[in-house]
């Protein structure tokens, strides 16, 4: 993906022909994507466990957030049910604001429920693919948006941190590794559903909004 007008690593990595995860080789050349690139081949073993028991982590991190905020949780109508996705999914390029709802948690000190103010984020054309990326903040994913079926995109990503430049490769850190599904909820509002992240819920899921 495109950040500060340069091609980084990170979709490199993601788009290489014969890359591999789990103790393989990786090419050193990143070949030309192909139009309808698999996810699949693409994710690491641990991101396609993540993704397969997605409604074991929903279910668990919104009965565990209603138990903490439910007239929160209730607000959030459609951002929130796990069996929406309409046609029109993933977003169009552009500018976005975006919050982060963390949901579930597997520590007791932590909240079950946790609401972010807005950011700002894009979503940019990368060939066949879309990449987003926030713009700022101490936490900022930044991937790919792969396609999945008529109403759903997989994001692949990594976590950049701090005053970090540049992510890493997908796939060189267990902890910093993302992913998630991308779905239409309503007219205009998207969401990153991302099952078991690394730190600190259940479930974090993404809303986005058209900027302006």
């Amino acid at each position: 993906m495109r950040i500060g007008g340069c091609w980084t690593v990170l979709a490199a990595a993601l788009l290489a022909s014969g890359c591999a995860h789990g103790g393989g080789e990786r090419s050193a050349v990143a070949a030309t994507p192909s139009p309808s690139p698999d996810w699949r081949s693409m994710a690491t073993a641990a991101d396609r466990d993540r993704l397969r028991n997605w409604r074991t982590a929903w279910m668990a991190a919104l009965a565990a957030a209603r138990v903490i905020s439910p007239k929160e949780v209730a607000a959030q109508g459609e951002l929130f049910d796990p069996d929406l996705a309409l046609p029109g999914s993933p977003p169009p390029p552009g500018d976005y604001r975006c919050r982060v709802f963390k949901l579930g948690t597997g520590r007791a000190a932590t909240p079950g429920y946790v609401a972010y103010p807005f950011f700002d984020c894009r979503i940019e054309q990368e060939g066949d693919v879309l990449s987003f990326y926030k713009r700022t903040g101490s936490q900022r994913p930044v991937g790919l948006i792969l396609p999945d079926s008529d109403v759903r995109g997989i994001f692949l990503g990594t976590l950049m941190l701090s005053d970090e430049t540049a992510p890493l490769d997908y796939g060189r850190d267990a902890t910093r590794d993302m992913a998630g599904r991308v779905e239409r909820v309503a007219e205009g509002r998207w969401r990153i559903a991302l099952p078991y992240p690394r730190f600190e819920s259940t479930l974090d899921v993404i809303e986005l909004v058209p900027a302006g």
